[in-house]
Formats: structure tokens, C-alpha cells, sequence
């Protein structure tokens, strides 16, 4: 998950994990770019030239920017399914 800071939605979102027994450095990696200016790029090419985080990318190679609590459940849940 790329990360700022500041970011509120960034907050949320980890909050939203959190809270759902998602742990970083156990569930999932967030790479905040304000320490990382090296992965601004990427950011970038995922939003179409967009420097919009969160910007999660997933274990099936699918990303997801700025997510509501629910469009991340969903998603998650997808992914448990599949396995």
C-alpha cells in the first residue's frame, strides 16, 4: 500500500485493516513515498500520471486507489475466495 503521511484516506484505510485484524509487515507492506521518492513513479503509473495514494496493489497483481471501506472489504473478500 503506498502511503503518505498526511494523507487522510491513508489513515482510514489503515485504521480500516487494523480493525479487521490486518497487520503491516504481517498482512501487507505500506511504503510511505515521502520516505520512498523512488516509488512516486509507480504511484504515478497506476493513477494515469496521478500522485493519488492510497493506492493499494494486491497479491493477484490488481490495484485499487483511494478505496472506500467497503469497496476494500470486497475486495479482500474476493481474494480469500480465490485463495
Amino acid at each position: 500500500m503506498y502511503t503518505t503521511s498526511w494523507c487522510g484516506d491513508c489513515i482510514r484505510v489503515k485504521q480500516w485493516l487494523q480493525a479487521h485484524d490486518y497487520q503491516a509487515d504481517r498482512d501487507y507492506l505500506e511504503i510511505n513515498i515521502e520516505h520512498h521518492p523512488d516509488s512516486i513513479a509507480k504511484v504515478e503509473e497506476i493513477n494515469h500520471g496521478q500522485r493519488s495514494v492510497p493506492t493499494l496493489v494486491f497479491s493477484d497483481g490488481s490495484t485499487i486507489t483511494e478505496p472506500s471501506n467497503q469497496q476494500l472489504a470486497e475486495k479482500l473478500e474476493r481474494l480469500a475466495a480465490t485463495g
